[in-house]
């Protein structure tokens, strides 16, 4: 039997550090990994927590240029020679010593979490300090040195897979994985992000829909700021969910950041961890619909280190154990000492933002009907005019 979820996690895993002032804290790893353990959910039944190995340079340049990879060993052994023109040494990405092993040690775990899938060692596996989406061929970007999910995505083609859907709700563009995979078929790329005339990268639009021998296979849903709950799940459900079902791929690839939340200082959604922990178990429940359950689920942004982070991947990591917690369960004492300890102020009480005088988690299908006075819904419709009939659904209906 194979195990039920293959969870990727060690300490070594925090050596991915841009430094004490930088957004992307490798403290909301460690947060993370503590609430599951706290939960449980690292010893749920058929839960199997593995390290990683540096991945090796050949793995690497799978999806990665010989110069760049170069660049990136010689920025980690003496950060003061890091080459801007390979996007090192930058604001978003500052070089550090043992920049190379900690990048290439996040890649492993990705690409570890495939095989599993793949070859049938677990149904489910979740790599949550990986999602690092915007790192190109040539350079880094946007806080990512290494492209874990696209060398990922690659190896699965490499070693039989012939189609992989790849969804991505990080707030952000997931514009490094769209561009490695472009001009091919066999990989679906959808992003539903914030629009890029308001947040980094400044791309993903509807109409941005893959190269010429992959027509549709790239999605884009660019949504404006301000986005809340309903809409949110609106738009997810009303573009990835038919799409992924109508692509029928052999394994499902998903990139959870979650910089989506109302909290997140990066960007300018105001999602709840309830929507959040809505749309992975909805993810998970595709996976099981479309694929014989193969997923990979991944981490990605998140930058509001205590609050949100912990508490959104602890609910992905028991939802891919099939031991979903729920969002009235209260946290417990000893996590949230650890957090006032070191952060100066307690945790959140519940894995839930909701209360009871918010009442349930809701949202409106769009087989209710298109509203063109709404924004979210313009947005939608734009996504679904552009790719659907490329894989003959009803832009409408379907």
């Amino acid at each position: 039997m194979p195990t039920q979820a293959r969870v990727v996690w060690d300490a070594s895993f925090t050596g991915y550090d841009f430094g004490p002032t930088h957004p992307m804290a490798p403290a909301r790893l460690d947060l993370t990994a503590r609430l599951c353990e706290a939960l449980g959910v690292f010893d749920s039944d058929g839960v199997e927590v593995v390290g990683a190995e540096v991945a090796t340079d050949e793995l690497l340049r799978t999806v990665h240029d010989d110069d760049y990879v170069a660049a990136v060993k010689v920025a980690s052994e003496d950060p003061s020679r890091a080459d801007e023109a390979y996007g090192l040494g930058t604001e978003d990405d500052p070089a550090f010593a043992g920049m190379h092993d900690a990048s290439a040690r996040v890649v492993s775990g990705t690409v570890d979490s495939v095989r599993a899938v793949w070859e049938g060692a677990a149904e489910h596996a979740v790599n949550f300090t990986g999602g690092l989406h915007h790192a190109m061929p040539d350079k880094a970007s946007g806080f990512c040195v290494y492209n874990d999910i696209a060398v990922g995505i690659q190896w699965l083609l490499d070693h039989g897979a012939q189609r992989v859907a790849y969804v991505d709700v990080d707030v952000h563009h997931g514009d490094g994985v769209e561009r490695i995979f472009w001009d091919d078929p066999r990989v679906l790329t959808i992003s539903v992000h914030e629009t890029g005339r308001a947040l980094f990268p400044g791309t993903g639009w509807p109409t941005d829909v893959g190269g010429p021998h992959a027509e549709g296979t790239a999605v884009n849903v660019a949504l404006p700021p301000g986005v809340n709950d309903a809409g949110w799940l609106r738009a997810v459900h009303a573009v990835a969910m038919p799409l992924v079902r109508a692509f029928k791929p052999d394994v499902l690839v998903t990139q959870h950041g979650c910089d989506t939340h109302t909290e997140d200082p990066l960007a300018h959604f105001a999602v709840s961890v309830d929507a959040q922990r809505a749309v992975a178990d909805a993810l998970h429940r595709l996976s099981h619909d479309v694929c014989g359950g193969r997923w990979v689920a991944l981490g990605g942004g998140g930058y509001e280190v205590v609050d949100v982070v912990p508490r959104t991947w602890t609910h992905l990591t028991a939802i891919a154990a099939h031991a979903p917690i729920k969002t009235s369960v209260e946290i417990p004492d000893d996590w949230r000492a650890h957090v006032e300890h070191f952060f100066g102020r307690p945790g959140p009480r519940r894995m839930g933002d909701l209360t009871a005088e918010d009442g349930p988690l809701w949202w409106r299908s769009w087989e209710m009907g298109y509203d063109p006075a709404n924004e979210v819904d313009r947005a939608v419709m734009a996504t679904r005019t552009a790719v659907f009939p490329l894989h003959g659904l009803d832009v409408h209906f379907d």
